[in-house]
């Protein structure tokens, strides 16, 4: 989420608030169902959108 732009807070391996405010923006920006739930359809376009991204402080090799 953090290296396409939308906040999570850090990563603290924790699911709160600030991420599911930032899947639930990605979702929308991507004509996904907005419910903050990171399924099968998110997690794919998540991973399609972040190839090629390079890498930065908060991706995780």
């Amino acid at each position: 989420m953090n290296t396409l732009g939308y906040r999570t807070g850090g990563l603290d391996g924790i699911f709160g608030s600030a991420t599911q405010n930032a899947v639930i923006a990605y979702q929308k920006s991507r004509g996904l169902a907005a419910d903050g739930i990171v399924g099968c359809n998110t997690w794919r376009s998540l991973q399609e959108n972040v190839v090629g991204t390079g890498p930065t402080s908060t991706t995780i090799n």
